[in-house]
């Protein structure tokens, strides 16, 4: 089942990609892989897939221990503060950077461990309540702050779109924030560095490439539904 998903994965983005003119590499498939045992993951690694995208911290330290040190990890869910020492040196990106207490952490943490962190600021586009995310004017503003450190290269912007039945309907929120990436881009806030927008899951993600997206983030498109049960959420 895996093989075949991804291979469908794939074709959509390469489709996608096409109506948009687009070249398939400027996209790239991360693999969201929480709640999944390490045997799924090795599955995958074995069909090619090198990016996973983690939403705990625990998660990553366990199986960034027993999986090859060739994997990229992304963490792209909600990070505490408390817990940003444990990953700061393993991950490869973070998604989900939404506060100035949070950079600031990320700073000291990676200045500790000798390394660059690089982070995407995640923006609440929809303003839903129930999502953590930066509102849109405070993007810019945080920017230009998180510039002036020397252990953090920012990289572009996230966000996480409704759960909505017709992707269609998250096409201008895709659309808004494909927008402010191009004012960041312009207004080369961080010397250059930004070129990612993280955009789209398993029921948009198409419609995020036609929007702009460089990053997608799936997992139940690859790996199936998750089983939550004993996850405590």
């Amino acid at each position: 089942m895996l093989r075949e998903n991804l291979q469908e994965t794939e074709a959509k983005i390469a489709a996608a990609c096409k109506r948009a003119g687009r070249d398939r590499k400027e996209v790239t498939l991360v693999a969201v892989s929480k709640t999944k045992p390490v045997s799924v993951l090795q599955e995958a690694y074995g069909l090619g897939v090198r990016v996973f995208g983690e939403n705990k911290v625990q998660e990553i330290r366990d199986k960034y221990e027993v999986l090859p040190n060739d994997i990229e990890w992304h963490m792209i869910g909600h990070l505490q503060t408390n817990k940003v020492k444990y990953i700061i040196d393993k991950v490869k990106l973070i998604h989900s950077v939404d506060s100035l207490r949070l950079a600031e952490t990320i700073e000291r943490e990676a200045e500790k461990h000798n390394c660059t962190a690089d982070i995407l600021l995640e923006v609440n586009v929809a303003q839903e309540e129930s999502k953590f995310g930066l509102k849109t004017e405070e993007v810019l503003p945080l920017a230009e702050k998180i510039a002036q450190f020397s252990h953090i290269n920012l990289r572009g912007l996230m966000t996480i779109a409704p759960f909505v039945e017709n992707p269609e309907k998250n096409r201008t929120i895709f659309a808004d924030l494909h927008k402010l990436y191009v004012d960041m881009k312009e207004k080369n806030i961080d010397n250059g560095t930004v070129s990612i927008l993280s955009m789209g899951m398993t029921n948009d993600y198409q419609v995020a490439i036609e929007e702009g997206a460089t990053m997608v983030r799936i997992g139940t498109g690859i790996f199936g539904a998750r089983d939550y049960s004993g996850q405590g959420a």
